[in-house]
């Protein structure tokens, strides 16, 4: 798993290179910063792990996810640590306002209607990478109304 992730990382330097041009380029002050190496290794590791069933209370471990059990474990892989829950998640790291969210982002929701309930990771296009209690871990579009009225807050976690 090392070695295919140490392989991953030098084909996608030139990708980072070439995005941090364009984003320097065109990207207007406010906006996300371009997608580093870490942050799309970051993404690569979880997309390995979709279709991964939810578990409320779900371990760190591959078998089955909640969703903060998955940002937890996806940021383990980088040597971060992550609270347990998406309540202390969305403490952790530097508050990102939503126009300028960057690939690696922690997004928060309130689904519950009461409070944070709800961790993904900003997956760059306006999709998370998550785990969905309806089906397990998924790439979603964050654009749904669902997520745009249950959107709460965001935090950049340094990789």
């Amino acid at each position: 798993m090392h070695n295919t992730r140490r392989l991953r990382k030098y084909a996608v330097t030139g990708l980072c290179a070439a995005a941090g041009f364009v984003a320097m380029a065109f990207c207007a002050p406010g906006q996300g910063h371009a997608a580093t190496e870490e942050s799309l290794e970051l993404i690569d590791f979880g997309k390995e792990y979709i279709g991964t069933p939810y578990k409320i209370g779900g371990s760190s471990t591959a078998s089955a996810f909640d969703c903060s059990s998955f940002t937890q474990f996806v940021f383990k892989s980088d040597g971060i640590k992550l609270p347990r829950t998406s309540t202390a998640q969305a403490k952790v790291g530097t508050k990102v306002d939503k126009g300028s969210l960057s690939v690696g982002d922690l997004v928060f929701f309130k689904t519950n209607g009461r409070s944070i309930s709800h961790v993904g990771i900003y997956a760059g296009n306006n999709q998370m990478l998550h785990s969905s209690s309806s089906k397990g871990v998924v790439l979603t579009s964050m654009n749904s109304s669902y997520w745009k009225n249950s959107y709460v807050t965001a935090r950049r976690v340094k990789l």
